[in-house]
């Protein structure tokens, strides 16, 4: 990681939500990288893991760092499915008012947690921790993804001025979440739909190093691809009804270049 500076936060309590299928690996370095970042910058908080039934040891490896005194707790969802809606179940459970969004892969390195925690206190209704602000950059990713992803955020840019509406590391509060109308979790991209449907007013960004994951399988596929599209769809009805024939066609232009990508092989 290269941040380097020192976030202190006084009387800031926070809760973590972070998404989880097949994660158990990395659920213990997790829990104590998070925990070890927050008290530095005198942070309180604690971490809600929602795991969508991975049966792969999650619930033993979070009753053991809860045992150790780590302020975690799991829950298992056993009729749902999918990252957008495991996350605004994490953020109804939680205690605090403070609100983080993470991913369980460790991807999402917890150093640049009290800098993006910090521009909320100070004000901001939304912040995300950005790969495209300057300091911010990818690391160990391959063409085809780096080309998706910019395809994605740039298919997004009428509705947002954030420079990385596609990240899954971000911080808010209740008071935003609540004046969300007409939410449509699916799909990974619950940044963009909460900033759009809340209506965010202020949208800070600090940057980050995103790297690759340190243990399990990337569980982005084809068909996340496609939720994007249905998800665009939605936001673009809502905000922008006049644009939806172009939006549709470039988003079969998007389909057809990521499928040809996908089938091709990969760069």
């Amino acid at each position: 990681a290269e941040y380097m500076g020192e976030t202190t936060l006084p009387m800031t309590s926070v809760s973590i939500v972070v998404p989880a299928f097949r994660e158990a690996l990395n659920l213990r370095p997790l829990t104590e990288r998070i925990f070890a970042e927050l008290k530095k910058a005198g942070i309180t908080g604690e971490l809600v893991i929602v795991d969508d039934n991975s049966n792969d040891g999650s619930v033993e490896a979070v009753d053991e760092m809860a045992a150790k005194g780590y302020p975690v707790r799991i829950i298992v969802r056993t009729t749902e499915r999918g990252l957008s809606s495991a996350v605004l179940a994490g953020f109804a459970a939680a205690r605090n008012d403070v609100l983080v969004c993470m991913d369980a892969d460790l991807q999402h390195d917890p150093v640049f947690l009290p800098p993006l925690i910090a521009e909320v206190v100070k004000g901001s209704e939304f912040c995300v921790g950005s790969r495209n602000v300057a300091g911010g950059r990818v690391e160990d990713w391959p063409l085809h993804r780096r080309l998706i992803s910019a395809g994605a955020t740039l298919l997004s840019r009428p509705l947002t001025t954030c420079s990385d509406p596609m990240s899954g590391f971000f911080c808010t509060t209740k008071a935003v979440l609540a004046r969300a109308q007409g939410l449509n979790p699916m799909g990974f991209k619950i940044s963009l739909e909460l900033i759009v449907r809340c209506r965010a007013a202020s949208v800070a960004e600090i940057p980050i190093v995103f790297r690759d994951r340190e243990a399990g399988e990337s569980k982005l596929t084809m068909r996340q691809n496609v939720l994007y599209l249905r998800q665009l769809l939605g936001l673009y009805w809502a905000v922008y009804p006049q644009y939806l024939v172009l939006l549709v066609l470039l988003a079969v232009l998007f389909v057809f270049w990521a499928a040809r990508r996908v089938l091709g092989g990969r760069a």
